[in-house]
């Protein structure tokens, strides 16, 4: 799957997308036609390739040729269009020339400029001089097109004669005439060109293509640098330590609040989490699942260390998917997505990742379709999170508890707007089959209506008792 499928499914990768900063259209066309690779050997390259561009650009002593590279990128147009109509053997115009003549030349200058900063043998840019020599017969040294004089011996009288006539209000029919001598001269000198460039295209379509490749390594270094993300290693297992989700922390950031990254490891199998509400346990879902997505698109992660398990695609069952255009409820919506997860791991190494299965059907329907759920998933080679509120699900699986609420953790006040600083986010081995119970508590918090409050205690105390 590329890219451009991946940020339809996933909103927090949508936004690292849209967090990066492309010089072209050509750079952001590269990334969205980049695929979710399970490859180890490609993934290697890549974060090679984004290490060592990652160095250059730190490096005080290339400032001048990667400011150079950037000024070239920004100049640079996306000439598919062009290049396949050259494949096709049809006759290129005026502004298809310069638009070849424009990619040779600052393919020219990005060529230097990654070789002054180290990155030539890694980025090679295919040599095109004798391209822009061909379409600048004057060397002029311009990326400016014209058919120029020099093409034809017959185009400099004839534009000196009608220069003249144009100039002195002469024969309009001479005029006329001379102008279509004009064009069918630079027709066949358009002709003439374009089957000269014709065996340059595979090269010219090389050359494209690593520039629009450095652009979406650049922009993608820069993320690295702007957001301190941290190269991944594949392993046998996933691990994240420090893990964060940028678009949340920004926003926490922006509103003076404290952000807490959180640690996790993921191994085969299912691992349940339980906690709190409002404990993060979907951010946290939402948090591995891009960052999984980043480290097999060839990215780094937002993590302080990050272990990669390489898995063949991540599905997700996060959040009310109700669909009411047509016609389904969020249970249908949800069971029909989980029913699909099912399937998909039958056959396929996957990581998975589902928020409160069955949480908006009855209580007891919806945790025996939990404990199936688990079962099911406990007999495939992918690796599971599913975060849950139902407790004594008899399941042998592995348990995480999210910490939630340490009242002891500031000297200030409890209340609706601090409740963030109270929270700790980090997870904790629970060999425990119950799941916490703090649906009131947060109520109380959240300043609530106290007579709900008073009877729903009520309630449960007489539960208890019974």
């Amino acid at each position: 799957m590329k890219i451009k499928e991946l940020i339809k499914s996933d909103p927090g990768f949508q936004y690292i997308i849209d967090s990066m900063e492309f010089m072209s259209a050509a750079g952001r066309r590269k990334m969205l036609d980049t695929s979710f690779s399970n490859d180890p050997s490609w993934l290697q390259d890549e974060w090679h390739r984004l290490d060592e561009t990652v160095k250059a650009t730190r490096e005080y002593k290339y400032k001048k040729p990667y400011i150079d590279l950037r000024h070239c990128l920004m100049c640079l147009h996306d000439l598919q269009g062009t290049l396949a109509s050259l494949s096709a053997h049809t006759c290129l115009n005026e502004v298809e020339l310069f638009e070849i003549k424009n990619l040779s030349q600052l393919s020219t200058t990005a060529a230097t400029a990654l070789d002054s900063m180290g990155l030539s043998a890694m980025l090679p840019i295919p040599d095109t001089k004798a391209v822009f020599d061909l379409l600048d017969p004057d060397h002029t040294g311009i990326a400016n097109f014209y058919i120029y004089d020099s093409y034809d011996p017959r185009l400099a009288p004839l534009r000196r004669e009608l220069q003249g006539l144009q100039t002195s209000d002469g024969d309009p029919q001479r005029i006329s005439d001379l102008l279509a001598q004009q064009n069918e001269i630079q027709e066949a000198v358009c002709i003439a060109l374009s089957d000269r460039l014709l065996p340059w295209c595979e090269t010219l379509v090389t050359t494209m293509e690593q520039m629009a490749y450095t652009d979406f390594l650049l922009a993608k270094a820069d993320l690295v640098i702007r957001w301190e993300l941290t190269l991944p290693t594949v392993g046998d297992h996933t691990e994240f330590q420090g893990l964060i989700n940028p678009r949340l922390k920004e926003r926490n950031e922006a509103q003076k609040l404290r952000y807490q990254p959180v640690d996790i490891t993921i191994q085969s199998g299912v691992t349940l989490i339980t906690g709190a509400n409002m404990a993060g346990k979907t951010v946290l879902l939402k948090s591995v699942g891009t960052a999984q997505v980043m480290a097999q698109c060839g990215m780094y992660v937002p993590a302080s260390k990050a272990i990669i398990h390489l898995v063949e695609g991540v599905m997700t069952s996060i959040g009310d998917d109700q669909d009411e255009m047509n016609g389904l409820s969020s249970y249908a919506s949800e069971i029909i997505k989980i029913s699909d997860i099912l399937r998909a791991c039958r056959q396929h190494n996957l990581l998975v990742l589902i928020d409160e299965p069955a949480r908006t059907t009855n209580p007891v329907e919806g945790k025996a379709l939990v404990q199936a759920i688990i079962r099911i998933l406990e007999q495939c080679s992918s690796y599971t999170l599913i975060t849950t509120h139902y407790g004594q699900l008899g399941t042998h699986c592995r348990r995480l508890r999210v910490r939630g609420f340490v009242e002891n953790m500031e000297e200030i006040p409890l209340t609706p707007q601090s409740i963030n600083r109270f929270i700790d986010y980090s997870l904790t081995e629970d060999q425990s089959d119950n799941v916490p119970h703090e649906a009131l508590r947060i109520a109380s918090i959240l300043q609530c209506d106290t007579e709900m409050i008073t009877l729903a205690s009520e309630a449960v105390n007489a539960i208890g008792k019974a």
